[in-house]
This record gives structure tokens, C-alpha cells and sequence, in this order.
């Protein structure tokens, strides 16, 4: 299956990768001829911009993913392909964008008879090699059209144990991938995703904080333990009740580094975060882990602890995000 794919950085050349690992057919574009380049060798056909790109899709309807950064830029090149695709035509957000734009835009597009699914897509700089979980917002058709591409996005079923009870039900999300809902679902899915994520991230940081800091002058000399971070880590990951990949991610970094020297703790956040503490309030849903996770990231940028040390660890790990300063 062909697909165009604009915006080719640490998950948009992965995903055109994979894809192309599987047989599909990709056309390329992004502002930077380097990452344009390095998918062309990869065996993208590679477009000069997006004008180029839709000419180079055959058949109907044509489909093109967008992954790029949330905001003006993701408008902008909508907006633009919009106008150069037909009826019936298929543009795809697959970076975090907040629902609410994706339910204008899919009005907008269905106003011109063209179609438009937003897809939270979780997998970070890891997606080529474990894929990406999928939470797709849109018309069923257009997802059933396309499914080929989710399919093989997904990471698949896998080894992992399968679910007692789901035998006759959909399918995809076994396989890492589902239709959420009507435009705006997926990526409401996914904002809610990123908002838990948050939260986990919070508790695994201020528990390693709490070992830590169990050597402090301040405790009683008999109540000090002077505990090795990267072998609990590493302990809890096998077999224990609260072993995930973010564990892995931190046993990881502890492992190179055990004081975490080249994190400041300085941790950013996507945006995500406060979209599903802003759901939670219009909704009157208490989150009150969520919202202090939310808030511990903005006091990081103030003030450092080993738990933050932590959080920018993991931030790292699985999306290759680096602290503010060092871009």
C-alpha cells in the first residue's frame, strides 16, 4: 500500500522505516533535505514538497500522514495539503494535537468531501523496532481503507498472554492498534495516555528519591541504608507487581549512571499533561495524581531533586526528549 508521510523526525522516519520493512510504499517529505535523504536511501520516494508529494501518490483516495509538532505548523501543512488533495482523500494527523482542533479540522475537510483520522500514536524513538500502539479518531471507512498501514504499525499480538473473554471481540486491539471513536477520539485517547504517564512517571521517581536520600545525615546513623539505585531497579523488573517499560527505561539509565549526572531534573512537558487535567476539570473528574504530577514538572524547572533527575531519565529514554537548554 502507498502512503505519503510529511515531517520525518525521531518517529516520522521510523514509521515511514517500518512500513517500507513491510512492503508498503512511501513518498516523503520534510523541511529538512538531510531527513529527506536519509529515508531516500532507505527506499522512500522522496518529494521537494508537499505539492510534489501528492503528485507522486497514485490511485484514490490518496492518504498522507502528518507527524509533526503540535500547533502552527501542523495547521499550516493541513491546511495546505487540504488544498491539494481530492475528494474522498485521506489526511492523517499522527503527532499529539489537541482533540479539539482535530474535530474542527475534520469538519473543515469534510466540508470539501475529504476525510481526516487523528491517531495517537505511542511508541516514542523505539517504534521501528517494538512498533507503535495505535488509538485512531475518524471515519470507519477511511480506517478500514487504511488498515493495512495500522497493521503494520502496530507492534502485533506478540508473546504477550492473551486476555480470557476477548475471543470474539475486535481484534486490533490485541494487536496494538483500535478505532477509538469519531474524529478527535483517538487523540483524546491518547492525551489521557500521556496524562496517566505522567503520573506513573511521578510515583517511580519519588520512590527512587525516597531510597536515596535513606543515607542522610539527617536520619539516625542506624536507620541509614546506603542502597544501590541500579540493582533495585533491575530487581524490580523481574517479576515484581510494578515492572513496566518505564522501570526498564530508568533500570537502563541508572545502570549507565547511578547519580544521574547528566540529567539536571529540569523537565519539560508536551502539553498533553494539562489537556487532560483541563478534560478532568470540564468533566468534574478528580485527578489528583494526575494534576500533581503536572505540577511537580513545572516546580522542576525552579528547583531540581533526584526525582526529577529520574523523570528526565525516562523522558529520554523512550522519546528522546532532551532537558530545555540542551536542544
Amino acid at each position: 500500500m502507498q502512503i505519503g508521510i510529511v515531517g520525518l523526525g525521531r518517529m516520522g522516519a521510523n514509521i515511514a522505516r517500518r512500513l517500507m520493512k513491510a512492503g508498503h510504499a512511501t513518498v516523503v517529505w520534510d523541511a529538512s533535505e538531510k531527513a529527506v535523504q536519509g529515508v531516500g536511501e532507505d527506499g522512500a520516494t522522496t518529494a521537494s514538497g508537499l505539492s510534489d508529494l501528492v503528485g507522486k501518490l497514485n490511485g484514490s483516495p490518496k492518504a498522507v500522514w502528518v507527524m509533526l509538532p503540535h500547533g502552527k505548523i501542523t495547521e499550516d501543512t493541513i491546511e495546505a495539503l487540504s488544498g491539494l488533495m481530492g475528494k474522498g482523500d485521506i489526511i492523517i494527523d499522527g503527532g499529539n494535537t489537541y482533540y479539539k482542533d482535530d474535530i474542527r479540522r475534520g469538519k473543515a475537510l469534510a466540508a470539501k468531501g475529504q476525510r481526516y483520522l487523528d491517531v495517537g500514536t505511542s511508541g516514542g524513538v523505539w517504534g521501528l523496532t517494538r512498533g507503535y500502539c495505535l488509538m485512531i479518531g475518524g471515519d470507519a471507512d477511511a480506517v478500514k481503507h487504511l488498515d493495512p498501514i495500522f497493521a503494520t504499525l502496530a507492534p502485533g499480538i506478540g508473546t504477550i498472554e492473551r486476555t480470557p473473554g476477548r475471543e470474539d471481540r475486535d481484534a486490533r486491539p490485541e494487536h496494538g492498534y483500535i478505532h477509538a471513536g469519531p474524529v478527535g477520539a483517538g487523540h483524546f485517547v491518547k492525551m489521557i495516555h500521556n496524562g496517566i504517564e505522567y503520573g506513573m512517571m511521578q510515583a517511580i521517581a519519588e520512590g527512587f528519591d525516597i531510597m536515596r536520600n535513606k543515607n542522610s545525615t539527617a536520619l539516625p546513623e542506624d536507620h541509614r541504608f546506603d542502597l544501590n539505585m541500579g540493582d533495585i531497579a533491575e530487581v524490580w523488573r523481574r517479576g515484581s507487581v510494578i515492572g513496566s517499560w518505564l522501570l526498564d527505561l530508568t533500570a537502563d539509565a541508572l545502570a549507565k549512571d547511578e547519580k544521574l549526572d547528566a540529567f539536571k531534573g529540569d523537565v519539560d512537558d508536551s502539553g498533553e499533561g494539562r489537556w487532560t487535567i483541563e478534560a478532568a476539570i470540564e468533566e468534574a473528574v478528580p485527578a489528583e495524581v494526575l494534576s500533581s504530577a503536572l505540577f511537580t514538572r513545572f516546580r522542576s524547572r525552579k528547583d531540581h531533586t533526584f526525582a526529577e533527575k529520574v523523570l528526565s531519565a525516562m523522558r529520554f529514554g523512550f522519546g528522546g526528549h532532551v532537558e530545555p537548554g540542551k536542544k
